[in-house]
């Protein structure tokens, strides 16, 4: 084949739908979905002020009364990922190019799963890293409200397993607010660099480039949706992290109405997940009274 402008852009045309049919195919599968709200975001960070407030329907007797907007001043900047594929120039010389098509659909297929890769990673780290209020997402001492609606002190974690025990997470995940916020500022896009006359790189290298590139971010939504533990996964266990997170209460010492949904476990914990909530009975015929309570999430970004 012969090195013109024409055939540069045809093979930019192919290289692409390599890249976009293997990512429109993986994006729906992906996990991140199922845990985290999708904010389109329109500047160099997001500040979501408005973490905090849960706005509840009340009677209306006298003057509304205006949920303010706390100014925690909790942001998500957005930040720049590429993936960068080398295309030599004697394999479009020589019309040897079926090698590269595997590589673009690889490409497209871990841009479509990038978002798993940061939202379950910055879930591990919820322990170490902090969300609106100050605390680590993953803390024993949230501030929070009691039945008289006076401040108190909240815990949405249990660590007394042992140290090398891996973690599952329940989530509620029916709000339109999930426990995480995945910040998209610009979707992947496939771009070339391939002008054979100005480009110094084809010039010194004999390499047309070819990549992907995005700007986004996660963080941290309402730690109330969230509670982590580290101890063993039974019945027992789940019912205390249920009843944590549904005894929940607002500043008029009303119940926030958490509704765990969602039990997220990496492979280690799939056979105790499924033990756990999807068996109707345990051994030795008993009915388990957690049968179908929540939804089991299984997912390799987990570990």
């Amino acid at each position: 084949m012969i090195v013109t402008a024409a055939s540069l852009a045809a093979l930019q045309v192919g290289f692409k739908k390599n890249f976009q049919d293997a990512f429109t195919a993986t994006r729906p599968e992906a996990d991140f979905t199922k845990v985290a709200t999708v904010i389109t975001s329109t500047s160099k960070s997001e500040t979501y002020g408005w973490l905090g407030k849960f706005p509840k329907m009340r009677e209306w007797v006298g003057d509304r009364v205006i949920k303010d907007m706390e100014a925690h001043g909790y942001s998500i900047t957005n930040k720049d990922f590429e993936a960068t594929v080398g295309v030599d120039r004697n394999d479009i010389e020589d019309d040897n190019l079926g090698i590269y098509a595997p590589l673009f659909q690889e490409m497209g297929s871990s841009a479509a799963q990038q978002p798993d890769d940061l939202t379950f990673g910055l879930v591990a780290q919820g322990r170490t890293q902090t969300c609106y209020d100050g605390q680590y997402f993953f803390d024993t001492d949230h501030p929070s409200f009691n039945e008289n609606g006076d401040v108190t002190a909240v815990s949405n974690i249990d660590a007394s397993g042992a140290a090398e025990n891996p973690w599952w997470y329940l989530l509620d995940v029916t709000r339109p607010l999930k426990p995480m916020i995945f910040q998209e500022r610009k979707k992947p896009e496939f771009i070339a660099h391939v002008d054979p006359k100005n480009s110094d790189h084809v010039f010194k290298k004999k390499e047309f480039l070819y990549g992907a590139d995005a700007r986004c971010n996660v963080g941290f939504g309402l730690w109330q949706m969230a509670y982590a533990s580290n101890a063993a996964l039974n019945g027992d266990n789940l019912d205390g992290a249920i009843e944590a997170m549904r005894s929940l209460r607002d500043s008029n010492g009303r119940p926030l109405g958490i509704k765990p949904s969602l039990l997220v476990v990496g492979p280690k914990l799939r056979s105790a997940a499924n033990k756990t909530v999807k068996v109707m009975l345990g051994e030795g015929g008993a009915s388990n009274a957690n049968y179908q309570a929540v939804d089991v999430l299984d997912t390799d970004w987990v570990a």
